[in-house]
């Protein structure tokens, strides 16, 4: 008997269509999420290929495992808590290097501020991706998925299957280790704060 997917969303169809063993719809997941898991596994690792090589075991993983997912709810949130595991595997084994993430992307948005102000934010990011790399990988993990991916707080502890208190407490930590570590600067004197952060100046490695 053939499952009629046509009353399910794009994403359930394909969740379906891979526990019925088809490799295209398989091809079309991965490409339908691979953006997202990528900018995860970069925010948190800040290498390039190993960011490369958490999404590829995730889908490996997601692949091997189809048969658990649920077709009523998107999988989005289950890859990203594999991804984020995967991240915390290696940042236990070695400290990975700190790097931005889409710096000549950054560059062109910037192409229109003054050469000074330029460089001034450019050291702040870095100051910024100092700090967060600096964190606990749980700590990270929230300013990643909060401040990079955009998520609400509630939908940040729905994914990390944590309690609201919790991811506001751990966001709480993590900025107030970020606006030290701005006032410690003594290129900025405490003239920044978390306030004044944008997610492209979070958007870095553990």
């Amino acid at each position: 008997m053939v499952e009629d997917y046509g009353r399910r969303s794009p994403d359930l169809q394909l969740v379906g269509r891979m526990q019925a063993d088809d490799l295209a719809a398989f091809e079309a997941f991965f490409e339908r999420y691979r953006s997202a898991i990528y900018r995860t596994a970069y925010g948190l690792t800040g290498d390039p290929q190993a960011a490369e090589e958490v999404l590829q075991d995730t889908f490996q993983r997601a692949w091997q495992r189809r048969m658990t997912l649920r077709a009523d709810v998107s999988p989005l949130p289950w890859l990203h808590r594999v991804a984020l595991n995967l991240c915390y595997s290696r940042l236990g084994r070695r400290r990975l290097p700190s790097e931005p993430i889409g710096e000549g992307h950054s560059e062109v948005r910037d192409a229109a501020v003054e050469p000074d102000e330029r460089a001034e934010r450019r050291e702040l990011r870095q100051i910024v991706r100092d700090g967060v790399a600096a964190l606990p990988p749980k700590h990270q993990s929230v300013v990643v998925l909060y401040y990079l991916h955009g998520m609400s707080l509630q939908e940040t502890a729905e994914l990390l299957d944590l309690r609201l208190g919790t991811v506001k407490s751990r966001l709480h930590y993590a900025l107030r280790s970020l606006r030290a570590e701005l006032e410690r600067d003594r290129r900025f004197g405490g003239a920044y704060g978390p306030a004044d952060l944008s997610p492209r100046d979070v958007e870095v490695g553990g």
